[in-house]
């Protein structure tokens, strides 16, 4: 009996070589499928031969009639100003990137030399963090200063985003704001924000949601691949014949 206790108890090595790969399964899961889900400067597809591209929506944050009429609007502009300005939204920023420096390569990666940069603008958000960057060409900054373009990045973009995260609203509104300085019209400033008392609510970010989700898989199947043999291999022992005969 003492024997039989301790074979239940030790778990054979053909057990071990069974749970090793689903532990290392679970952790490849956990750190790289969110990796995988990332997009880097090099997944942008190059602007069309016509340069008719206005938005680059890889993150689904736009519908379809706002990505249209921004589009409209961005057209106009470039055909009665000569001033060209594009909206890319991303989910996920590959590890290490920020908006900042993902948006200056995507301007050098579409607009290569000093002369194709001189009349471009382009304003870029990732919608995991809400992080934004514009960069814009030389002769932009006449009349869209680096103050303005800040301003419509971290103001304009962002209030809309601060009450409920309303992209459509943020991108029209960003969109209405280049477009009318970009035209030689007064700035008309970033939208007025009403505060608001801000009740904490008990509900768990999006982010925190899909980590919990994430360590709940993880430990569920370290518990599955431990349980699961051991199950096997004693209900195998119990339906074993009895050497007593």
């Amino acid at each position: 009996m003492k024997q039989l206790l301790n074979q239940a108890i030790i778990i054979p090595k053909y057990l071990i070589k069974l749970i090793l790969p689903l532990v290392a399964i679970a952790l490849v899961s956990f750190f790289v499928v969110p990796s995988a889900l990332a997009t880097g400067v090099y997944q942008i597809p190059n602007l069309a031969a016509d340069n008719s591209t206005w938005v680059v929506d890889e993150a689904d944050a736009i519908s379809r009639v706002n990505e249209g009429k921004i589009s409209s609007t961005l057209s106009d502009l470039a055909k009665q100003t000569g001033y060209e300005t594009r909206i890319v939204t991303i989910h996920r920023l590959d590890y290490g990137e920020t908006p900042e420096s993902f948006a200056k390569a995507l301007f050098e990666k579409w607009f290569p030399t000093k002369e194709a940069q001189a009349n471009q603008t382009l304003l870029v958000i990732d919608t995991v963090t809400n992080g934004t960057a514009i960069v814009t060409g030389d002769k932009v900054k006449s009349l869209l200063t680096d103050s303005i373009a800040e301003s419509v990045a971290s103001e304009t973009v962002m209030a809309p985003l601060r009450n409920g995260n309303k992209y459509n609203q943020a991108f029209l509104d960003a969109s209405d704001r280049l477009v009318a300085v970009l035209s030689g019209q007064t700035d008309p400033g970033p939208p007025k924000v009403v505060e608001k008392v801000q009740v904490e609510g008990t509900f768990k970010k999006a982010s925190e949601t899909d980590q919990s989700n994430a360590t709940a898989w993880v430990v569920g199947l370290l518990i599955a691949a431990t349980i699961i043999p051991m199950a096997t291999y004693y209900l195998y022992q119990v339906n074993q014949p009895s050497n007593n005969g």
